[in-house]
Order: C-alpha cells, then structure tokens, then sequence
C-alpha cells in the first residue's frame, strides 16, 4: 500500500447528492488537502435497475458548488482508471475467478423463487434474514451437471462458519464479529455485474487507496471485505466510518420525514445539496455547516473557511457519536456568511433568484438596495420578498392594512395627507427624509410608528419591508407620491362608506 494519501467518494448515480453524501465527499477531500495527497472520484454506477438519468451530473454539479474539485475521476481521468464501476467489469470477473480458484467464493445456482422460500422459512423460525448456504456443499457431480446444462449462477463469498473475525477502525478500535452471523454474500451477479461488496475491495485495492471513510452504516459490511482482502493477500487501507447525520429530533436518520419548526410551520426536511442550493444558501455556509457534523474546528469557534479547515482537519479528531442536522443553526450560519459578502457579490448572487420570481434585473441595479437587505437575509431566496416593489409596482394594501392599531381610518388619513405633502417638498436625501417625517410626527401629536406604518404600506404594499427612509429615497419622490396618493384614495374611500 502507498503510503502517499489516496482517498476516494465513490457515489452510487441512483439520486441526487445527500448531504450525508457531501459530508463524506468533504471529510475525504479535506483529509487529501491537509496531507496533499490525492481525492478520486469514482462512480459505482453498477446497479443498473436504479440509475437515475441525471444523477452524475447532479453529483458532480453539487460537488463543484461546493468547492469540491476531484484530482482523478470524470472529466479529470488518472493513471487509474476507468472511474466508473461499468467500465471495470472484466477486472471483476478476473478476480471472482481468483476467489473461486482459492477456495474463498463457491458458485450459487439457486432460483430467485428457492431464495424467496428460505427467506420466508427463516423469518417464520425467527431466524435473521440469509442465504443457507445450500449451494456451498453440493456435490461435484451436481455442480458439474448444473455448469453443463448452462444454468445462471452468482458467485458468493465462502464465509468461515465458526470463529471470528477482527477488524480495525481508526475511530473505533477494533471490532469483534462472529462468523456464523455473516452471510455468504454474493459477489457477482448472474448478469455478469458485480455487487458493491466485491466492486469496492477491487476498485480501493488497485485504485491503492490508503483511507476509506465511509459512512457508518457500512460497518456490518466491514468484515465482509476484510475477509475478501486477506483471502486475496492483500493489504487493508486504513477505515474510518464517519458518525450518522440525525434528523433535528436526534431521533433517526436525516430523512425527508416532515418536521415541526421552531415557528411551529412544518415542511419536508431538506436533505439533498442541490434543495439547499435552489433554497438560497451559500456554498461556503454550507461546506461550513456539514464540516461541523462529526467534526469541530476548535472548541468554541463554528464558523471557519475552507484554508482552515484544510489546516486543522485530523482524523482522529473525528467523532464517533452521531451528529444532529440543525437546520436553524444552518439558516444562522448562512447569514453570517450572507451579512459577510462584498455588496458587489451579494448583487450578483441574488440577480437568479430575482429571476425566479419574475423580476429581470441586473446587479448593478441590485447594487444600490444591498445595504437596505443584507443585513436582513437569511438565505438568497428570501431577496424577492423584500425588494420585487422596487422593481414593478407595489401591491394594492387592503385600507386595514394602512392603519397602525392605535389609529383610526380618519386620523390615518390625516397623517398621510400631511406626509404626502411633506414628501413632496423635503430635499431628496435618506438623512433628510428621516428628519422631516419624525419632526411631522411630532407636530401630529404621533409616535414615530403611528406616521411610518402608513407610508411603509403605501409604497411597499407591506408591513415588513427594508428601512423606511432608504426605501423611499430609492424609491424615488415621484414614485413614492404616486402610491402615497393611491393609499389616501383607499383611505377616503373606507371613511365614506364608513359615514
């Protein structure tokens, strides 16, 4: 085994990239760029029932977004490949046939309906699901007359029936299994592709991958392919199997299972990258955020760039225990990476997301309303709400809407008279602006909020939007005037029908 670092994430294209998924892919990258060595990417597309049409594209497209470049794999090539499990078959077949020829895999001829029926005999003796083993103590001459009249065969792994056998995690120690609860597993389907357990010892052995950092639930599968690489001779990398990623009830697996948010509103857990990418969030919060799942950058520090992390990355610094998926304290770290960004490239990140709620704008003219925002945003897609009456005309606000709860219609009416004339003559500057309407509000008799709520409405259409004084300012005098005079249109009409 090269003792130069070689580590790989090596995907199945049968959905889109889970966060779990991204989290390995990032913990593998960092361990290659603390210790410069080498990440692959390796696609295992050999489960040809479940491939998803545009699976690879969503992985490598996810991976990218989020800074994880590959140095061998698609699109790069390498000294090692073919990077995709399909492109390997008769790598494989050679060492199925090395299996067989040792003595430590036996051919399988049973029917799928015979396997069906002793899984059903199992289950009803309260037995755990299994193969028999029945195929591993025929006859040769059975054997022999089966292979002659061609019957579809698997290749399976012959298992020591009594025993045990000790495996090492870097994180865990070592591990005890006792053979007879291992199942001869097949190795080679009668399609002639491989199943992952045989594809993944062969690919991680000539790939000469030094670390393998998987995710836990592969640790029942670990003695499997330990005893597939002693029975080949060959030299084990290093494991790590990284912590489950818990749903925020630290209750099950990162599903997408419906949670009850802290606001009471219950959604579909967000689980894939390309969810959070469409959502609004960062890259770089999100890189940031699965980097703490199982791992931390120091005792009291979360928020950390990616040089940093490269930095302190450790594998023994690892945890064993799962780690719960907070999708609050993401929303928080998104927005400490959103308040961060140059205005110029907060313009830039948000002209999509504009678009997709029917506003065409470029981010020059994004430019100007950042510092109303920016520091409001919790996630890319929250811009359109607070800025889409900037660019088309704000919505009509019911006349109820425009009066403050310590008011009346008559007396709202009154205030918004007298700011539209005080609007129409004030020197356009936000300082201005903000002078002028709170000496207004004084010589009504109101408090500040009794005064802005209506004008807010009227030129926003909302009881939440930006700071009032810059909204008006960007807004413009004519623009803002316009509205203000719809709005006491509104209100005059209501009072009339009130009298």
């Amino acid at each position: 085994m090269t003792h130069h670092v070689r580590v790989r994430f090596a995907p199945s294209p049968t959905g889109y990239l889970h966060v779990g998924g991204a989290r390995t892919a990032l913990f593998n990258w960092l361990w290659a760029r603390h210790t410069g060595g080498t990440f692959i990417l390796r696609i295992e597309d050999t489960d040809r029932k479940r491939l998803v049409p545009d699976s690879l594209e969503d992985i490598q497209e996810s991976l990218r977004w989020l800074g994880i470049e590959w140095d061998e794999g698609p699109g790069v090539g390498g000294p090692y490949g073919p990077y995709f499990q399909s492109e390997r078959l008769e790598l494989y077949h050679r060492y199925a046939q090395e299996l067989l020829a040792r003595g430590a895999a036996y051919r399988c001829y049973c029917s799928s309906e015979r396997l069906a029926r002793v899984r059903e005999e199992r289950r009803r003796r309260g037995e755990p699901p299994g193969y028999d083993r029945h195929c591993r103590f025929l006859a040769d001459e059975e054997r022999a007359r089966l292979e002659a009249e061609g019957a579809p065969s698997v290749v399976r792994l012959k298992v020591p029936e009594r025993g045990t056998t000790t495996v090492h995690d870097l994180l865990r120690g070592e591990i005890t299994f006792e053979n007879e609860t291992l199942e001869d597993v097949v190795l080679l389907k009668s399609d002639g592709y491989p199943t992952y357990h045989l594809a993944v010892v062969v690919d991680d052995h000539l790939m000469e991958i030094s670390h393998v950092m998987r995710a836990d639930e592969w640790i029942s599968s670990f003695p499997l392919h330990a005893l597939i690489y002693r029975a080949l001779g060959w030299e084990l990398p290093t494991f790590v199997h990284l912590p489950m990623i818990l749903d925020p009830t630290g209750k099950g697996k990162l599903s997408k299972r419906k949670q009850k948010r802290a606001d009471g509103h219950v959604e579909e857990n967000m689980t894939m990258v390309r969810e959070f990418r469409e959502a609004g969030y960062l890259p770089e919060a999100l890189f940031n955020f699965i980097a703490t799942l199982g791992w931390a950058y120091s005792g009291d520090r979360e928020v950390f760039g990616v040089d940093e992390a490269i930095a302190r990355f450790e594998l023994e610094a690892i945890r064993k225990a799962p780690a719960v998926f907070s999708y609050e304290k993401l929303e928080w770290m998104n927005g400490v990476y959103i308040r961060a960004l140059p205005a110029e490239e907060l313009a830039r990140r948000l002209v999509p997301f504009m678009a997709r709620a029917g506003i065409e704008v470029t981010a020059e003219a994004l430019l100007p309303l950042i510092p109303l925002v920016q520091e409001r945003l919790k996630t890319l897609a929250d811009a359109p709400a607070y800025l889409d009456f900037f660019f088309r005309d704000a919505e009509v606000p019911p006349p109820e809407l425009l009066v403050h709860k310590k008011m009346d219609v008559e007396s709202t009416l009154r205030a918004l008279k007298a700011a539209r004339d005080a609007l129409a003559e004030v020197e356009w500057t936000e300082e201005a602006i903000e002078s002028r309407l709170r000496q207004l509000a004084g010589e009504l008799g109101l408090k500040a909020g009794q005064l802005f709520q209506p004008i807010r409405v009227a030129t926003t259409g909302k009881r939440v939007a930006p700071p009032l004084f810059g909204t008006l300012y960007h807004l413009g005098r004519e623009r803002v005037l316009a509205r203000v005079d719809r709005a006491i249109e509104l209100l005059e009409t209501a009072l009339s029908q009130q009298e």
